[in-house]
């Protein structure tokens, strides 16, 4: 009931507003790398002096202007052209429907592949994150349509709250894809998303493996040990190379778990947004993990 309400709020312009006028020094910049680039690029240094890989995310979804969708198309090429010059071990993430997805596909495609080969000039690379489940469809169409245009520095997201989630791994391993695979974090209706938090993990565990053993490249984008523990052991027991996974954790949470990992000779890559609209981004960090809802209420307290 805490992760439902919380998911509403995200969508409520009235919180919005009260939110953003506090969030960051309440606490929302543990999770969010700032609200301009140039103090993401000194988050992301840090990461990287740690060991540690990153993508970032210029916040934002949902851009139903055209107008607006070339500002952010220009403003992911001036991020992938900063993070050459800065030599940053970094890439990144986005959602297509800050590119225009929710109004006109194909200006999104188009949006994207330019993107993509930007990136591709920079020997860099483009995740398409997923979003609701209404844009799944489309999200897939689009990233099939790069790989048989032969861009290989692009990948997308699978998310295994969805039933539907198997047959969409099964649907893209003739690309030998590069997935990452989330729990989800949106409110899905019962007839779509596993209501309970057992059959999401049993799901996600059975997905990551499936992909593992298939082929391509797996990012396990989790902060549970003991779905970490199985990855890991199934990687061992069916002579799966380190160089075929990655996990993949948020900034802010579990930091002492991704240098542990680290230090055991894995790839971690830290998930690290920045961006004025930051709002959704932290709300749904706060559904996910109930000690998040607690650190922003003590950050409140002290205040």
């Amino acid at each position: 009931m805490l992760r439902k309400a919380i998911l509403a709020a995200a969508e409520s312009p009235r919180m919005q507003r009260g939110v953003r006028r506090h969030g960051m020094r309440l606490g929302a910049a543990r999770f969010v790398a700032g609200e301009s680039l140039d103090q993401a690029v000194g988050v992301l240094r840090g990461l990287n002096d740690k060991g540690l890989l990153a993508n970032t995310t210029l916040l934002g979804e949902g851009v139903n202007d055209e107008t607006e969708t070339r500002v952010v198309v220009e403003s992911y090429k001036e991020i992938l052209d900063r993070i050459a010059a800065e030599k940053l071990g970094v890439n990144v993430a986005l959602k297509l429907t800050h590119l225009g997805l929710g109004f006109d596909e194909q200006f999104a495609r188009a949006n994207i592949g330019e993107l993509v080969a930007h990136a591709a000039q920079l020997g860099n690379f483009v995740r398409l994150d997923m979003e609701e489940s209404a844009f799944v469809d489309a999200t897939l169409r689009v990233y099939r349509s790069l790989r048989e245009e032969g861009h290989e520095n692009v990948g997308t997201v699978l998310q295994s709250y969805l039933y539907r989630t198997p047959g969409d791994l099964e649907a893209l391993l003739d690309l030998s894809p590069n997935l990452r695979f989330v729990k989800g974090a949106y409110l899905e209706p019962p007839n779509l998303a596993y209501p309970e938090k057992s059959f999401v993990d049993s799901a996600y565990a059975s997905l990551v493996e499936r992909s593992l053993s298939a082929g391509g490249f797996t990012a396990i984008a989790t902060h549970d040990t003991a779905l970490i523990a199985q990855a890991i052991a199934h990687a061992k027991a069916n002579g799966i190379g380190r160089d075929r996974f990655q996990f993949q954790m948020l900034y802010g949470v579990r930091g002492k778990l991704q240098l542990d990992l680290v230090a055991k000779g894995y790839d971690v890559l830290v998930a690290t947004p920045y961006g004025p609209d930051w709002y959704r981004y932290l709300m749904r960090r706060l559904a996910e993990r109930p000690a998040n809802v607690l650190f922003i209420a003590k950050n409140m307290i002290r205040r």
